[in-house]
């Protein structure tokens, strides 16, 4: 006997079977690119709130003292010799925060560590002579043939990098390292900070008794000259203290080789002497920081309380059984100018427990606020902003 079908159902069973669509496939995102060795690096710097590291400029071996020029370039100097020791110019002309290119402008120097700019000038300080490159910033490719505008600098390796720059009074600042640990210079040049003009004359002493300074600036109200000063090595690992010193007149003599940070004697050479016959420090830092090119920072992004104070970039130890400095410090001053009342860690994180990714060395002020750090270790330039 046959089945009937509903009258109902017979027109859905005629019906062609419809099948729901399938589900399309779930999107996989893409794997996030993998951070490179200096980005990496970049997340280990602490700052305080609101500001930001990032790279300037890489592929800078050996970066060592920062220059600005009227365009906006920035002049490197490296303390190397021979091929190696090069200058390297950075022009940022869409002023991006970030260099366009790495043009080397002067190699086969002897350590040209120093570099400043004057009415489109480049000078550069090797350790025996002070340069000069004319009209640098329109021929960066094709640079000119250097002009010697000082040769009578000792040829002394030791203590021999030179930091120069240009004061308020419009000339131009050179220091001459102790050619040693600790001694008593034969030559009275040993130990000093010296000026003369932009064309090389008038060379004249403006302090002694500086064992080694890598950076000094001037206060941006009072116009007074503060500089670092490395003490000397072999005490242990915390005496003496580096220092910061303030020279509001020339002719003081700031204590080596007879005592260290004010107060700690020579143990060979001060027989007879006593601290207040030197300058005493503005300051004492830590002890072998090696503090070199400070800045007074004269922007107008960084927040109020970082305004006309004093940042050193402290490019670490070597003969400490425990690693210190490899960090940027800043240093308060009254509202005078003249007392320090703070002295404190900005950045920090080159040295990751007992080893150092980067060294800072050098710190320049932008125009647009920003500050540069020069990294002799990592070859890098890096700039530190604030974005609130």
């Amino acid at each position: 006997m046959m089945n009937h079908l509903s009258p109902l159902l017979a027109p859905l069973l005629a019906a062609p079977l419809l099948l729901a669509p399938a589900p399309a496939p779930a999107k996989r995102s893409a794997p996030a690119p993998a951070r490179t060795a200096a980005e990496a690096n970049l997340s280990k710097i602490k700052l305080p709130a609101g500001f930001r590291i990032s790279y300037f400029a890489q592929n800078v071996p050996g970066a060592r003292e920062l220059a600005l020029g009227p365009d906006g370039t920035v002049y490197v100097g490296t303390k190397e010799q021979g091929t190696k020791g090069k200058v390297y110019a950075l022009p940022d002309k869409n002023r991006d925060g970030k260099a366009d290119a790495v043009f080397t402008i002067a190699t086969g120097l002897n350590a040209p560590n120093g570099v400043a700019v004057r009415q489109g000038s480049l000078y550069v300080a090797e350790i025996n002579r002070i340069t000069r490159l004319d009209n640098i910033a329109a021929n960066l490719k094709t640079p000119p043939k250097p002009v010697v505008v000082y040769d009578k600098l000792p040829d002394n390796p030791w203590h021999g990098y030179r930091y120069i720059a240009f004061g308020p009074d419009g000339l131009l600042y050179v220091p001459v390292g102790a050619p040693c640990n600790s001694c008593e210079p034969e030559q009275p040049i040993f130990g000093t900070i010296n000026r003369l003009k932009a064309d090389g004359s008038g060379f004249q002493n403006v302090a002694t008794g500086v064992r080694n300074t890598v950076g000094f600036d001037w206060h941006p109200v009072t116009k007074e000259m503060w500089f670092t000063d490395n003490g000397r090595d072999l005490l242990g690992d915390n005496i003496p203290s580096d220092e910061l010193n303030r020279a509001p007149k020339a002719g003081l003599h700031f204590g080596f080789p007879y005592y260290f940070a004010g107060d700690v004697a020579d143990p060979e050479l001060s027989a007879g002497k006593t601290p207040d016959m030197y300058t005493t420090p503005a300051r004492k830092l830590g002890a072998h920081v090696a503090a070199l090119g400070m800045k007074f920072y004269t922007g107008s992004k960084f927040p109020a309380q970082y305004r006309n104070q004093i940042f050193i970039p402290e490019h670490g130890s070597w003969n400490r059984s425990k690693k210190i400095g490899y960090r940027i410090s800043m240093v308060k001053l009254d509202a005078a100018g003249r007392q320090t009342q703070g002295y404190e860690t900005f950045a920090e994180g080159w040295l990751q427990g007992q080893e150092s990714w980067g060294r800072p060395v050098c710190l320049l002020v932008l125009p647009d606020g920003s500050m540069l750090v020069s990294d002799d270790q990592g070859g890098a330039i890096f700039r530190i902003s604030y974005a609130g």
